[in-house]
Parts: structure tokens; C-alpha cells; sequence
């Protein structure tokens, strides 16, 4: 593929996806859920069609999910509080990280992303005149303060948080953001906090939001997917929250890139969370993982820690091979083994190679089961 912007890493994701599909191999490679979604929300969405919901709606979104994002927000355990000017409804989580760094980026200024991360994150803020700094998670997984700190520089004007985090599945907590705070209280430093996976806390973590803390809220675009959530990714309907000023600001922008999300979706979403239980979509995902992490430690591969977050577990693949590149390896999984990863580098600007590769367990039970049985007898 082109490079665009001296950037490369679509192509990887969709080849790897094309490997494990040309060699019917088990795919554990992507995000995608391979189940259906509930029937509530289909038949949501055929009531929308039925009511007209074919125009578009409102800059801000559809009034009755606003409300209805308010109403869940409020119900969290970490309860978010909320005003109708501080939420907006938007096509999806990558739209809004585009627009965000829009609306507060000039050219040469500096946004830090902390590694590994996804793959769009360096690309929209080169697009949007900015200049990517990199700051790479310790061995553990685990920010290094003091060396963070390092990345910050007079020129910092913003800095991209995604918790519950893809790839390595860690959740930020409370006193993380505190710490965060504190480096940056005296700059006018921006946060674009990618919450996307809030959903999905294991092990009686609750999400903790950007937005909870009373300071950084000012300055923080707070990102959220019903896509992830709900297992709809196709639908195109996510939501940000931000102060009324920031808001003001990101809807300046909106309006001349996609002045609104998909509008029968926006209306069957609505619907859908009068009725969506949390916990329960929580349980469901926190099963698939528990099945994952037991099942694997009977192969060489090495889950060193139980994902606290998301829907990906990063896995040591060194007891098997320690001479393949992890790009060699995902190769060789899911062609000689018949299951799909990803190389843990795909997911770093600059790094070739690491110890690690990332796998999905947003599968139907079989698909693991029958994908870890299949690496216990041929590993």
C-alpha cells in the first residue's frame, strides 16, 4: 500500500484479517464480534424506519438519545453528571479524535501518544498540522511518570489517553489522572481521552472517566462508541462529552466534515438504552476472557496478567519461538496454526518488533474454545 503521510499500519490490520480468511484459519485478529447483536436493537431499528427517522437530525444528535446518554452516564457507579450542551452525538470514535485535535491544534504543535496504541492516532494529528511524540509504556505495561514527564515540552498542546486501553487491555484509575493533572495543570494542554471500551471493566473494576476529574474536564474531549458497546460498529453512531466551551469549538469543525450520525441508528440506540443492562454486557465479555486466559495456559503462550479492560489479551509468544520477529510469528500462527493475532509492533510508530502479539476474544465461545484447543495440541 501507498504510504500516506508516511504512515502504513492499515494495511497490516487488513492483511492480517486476509491471511487468516485465504487460510481458513481461526480469526482472533481484529475486534470485530463474529456474534449477533441483541434483537431489541434490531427491532428498534426497524421501528425508526418505520417512524421516518430518515432525515437528519440535529448538530448535537437526536434530543431523546442525548437524554438518554445523560440518564446512563448518570447511572454509572462512577456517576458522570451531565448537561444537554456538554454531550454530542457523532459517526464514530475516529471522527472525533480527528475533529478534536481540529478544533484545539496550530501547525507545529506537539500531541503526545502513549504506545502501543491504535493506529489512527499519529496520523490525525499529522493531519491536522501537529507533530506526533511518542512515549512508550514500561515492560509491565505501566506509565513511568518521571519519564513521561520528558515528552512534555513548551510546544505540548495536547496528549491522546485511550482506558480500557487497546492493545494491552489496562484500565487507568483514579490517581492515574490525577497524576496527569499534575504535569500539566500549569500549560494549556488538551486531552483526547478514547473511552471506547468503558463498558468492559473486569474483575470488579469500575470505568473511572477523564471526565470525573474536576480540572481536567475543561480541557478534556471525552470519547465513547455504541459501536463497541453494543457490537454495532457498522451503524456509525458514537458520542462525545466535553465542557460547553470545547463543545462550542468541536461543533464549529463538525459541521463541515459530517454534520450528523447515522439518524435511524440514532433512534434505535436511544431505545435500546432505556433497556441495556451494563453488567450484563460486562459478564458476557469477562466469561470470554476468563475461557481465553484459562484455556491458553496450557500452550507455551504466556498471558503474564488477565486483561483489566477491553476485549484483547497480550500474550508472550518467546517459549515458542526466540528468533521470529512478532510480525514473523503472527504470520506463521495463523497460517501454520491456524489461528490469526497481531504483532504487537503493529501497534508503535517506530518499533519492528516485540515479545508480544494481541489477540480478540470479541468471539462467539466456540471460535475460542475451538481456536485454543486447536493451539494446545499443535503448539
Amino acid at each position: 500500500m501507498e504510504k500516506i503521510y508516511g504512515f502504513t499500519h492499515y494495511s497490516f490490520f487488513t492483511e492480517m484479517s486476509e491471511l487468516a480468511f485465504k487460510n481458513n484459519s481461526y480469526d482472533l485478529s481484529l475486534g470485530l464480534p463474529d456474534f449477533d447483536i441483541d434483537q431489541r436493537l434490531k427491532l428498534f431499528l426497524i421501528e425508526a424506519a418505520a417512524h421516518q427517522h430518515h432525515q437528519y437530525e440535529p448538530l448535537a444528535g437526536n434530543p431523546l438519545l442525548i437524554r438518554n446518554i445523560i440518564r446512563f452516564n448518570t447511572a454509572r457507579v462512577n456517576s458522570i453528571q451531565l448537561k444537554e450542551n456538554e454531550v454530542t452525538v457523532i459517526p464514530c470514535a475516529t471522527f472525533a479524535l480527528h475533529t478534536a485535535l481540529k478544533s484545539v491544534l496550530n501547525q507545529g504543535d506537539e500531541v503526545i501518544i502513549i504506545q502501543p496504541s491504535y493506529y489512527t492516532y499519529g496520523p490525525s494529528v499529522v493531519l491536522n498540522g501537529g507533530t506526533p511524540v511518542y512515549y512508550d509504556l514500561d515492560n509491565d505495561f505501566s506509565i513511568n511518570w518521571e519519564i513521561f514527564q520528558k515528552c512534555i515540552s513548551e510546544k505540548t498542546k495536547a496528549i491522546i489517553v485511550n482506558s480500557p486501553q487497546n492493545p494491552t487491555g489496562t484500565v487507568w484509575k483514579q490517581d492515574d489522572w490525577n497524576k496527569l493533572y499534575e504535569l500539566i495543570k500549569h500549560q494549556e494542554i488538551y486531552l483526547i481521552s478514547e473511552e471506547i471500551y468503558d463498558t468492559y471493566c473486569y474483575d470488579g473494576l469500575e470505568h473511572y472517566s477523564s471526565f470525573l476529574h474536576p480540572e481536567l474536564k475543561k480541557r478534556t474531549f471525552c470519547i465513547f462508541s455504541f459501536g463497541k458497546m453494543f457490537h454495532t460498529s457498522g451503524w456509525k453512531v458514537s458520542y462525545l462529552l466535553a465542557s460547553e466551551e470545547l463543545t462550542a469549538k468541536f461543533r464549529c469543525h463538525q459541521q463541515y466534515i459530517s454534520y450528523s450520525a447515522n439518524a435511524p441508528a440514532q433512534y434505535a440506540l436511544a431505545k435500546y438504552l432505556e433497556v441495556f443492562d451494563s453488567s450484563e454486557n460486562k459478564y458476557i465479555m469477562q466469561r470470554k476472557r476468563d475461557i481465553f486466559n484459562d484455556m491458553i495456559t496450557s500452550t507455551p503462550l504466556v498471558a503474564a496478567r488477565k486483561a483489566e479492560g477491553s476485549v484483547f489479551q497480550i500474550v508472550n509468544f518467546r517459549n515458542v519461538s526466540k528468533t521470529m520477529t512478532d510480525v514473523e510469528f503472527s504470520k506463521w500462527l495463523t497460517v501454520e496454526k491456524k489461528t490469526a493475532c497481531l504483532p504487537l509492533s503493529a501497534f508503535y510508530n517506530s518499533r519492528q518488533n516485540s515479545d508480544y502479539v494481541r489477540f480478540s476474544f470479541a468471539k462467539k465461545d466456540e471460535v475460542i474454545i475451538q481456536a485454543l484447543e486447536h493451539l494446545q495440541k499443535n503448539l
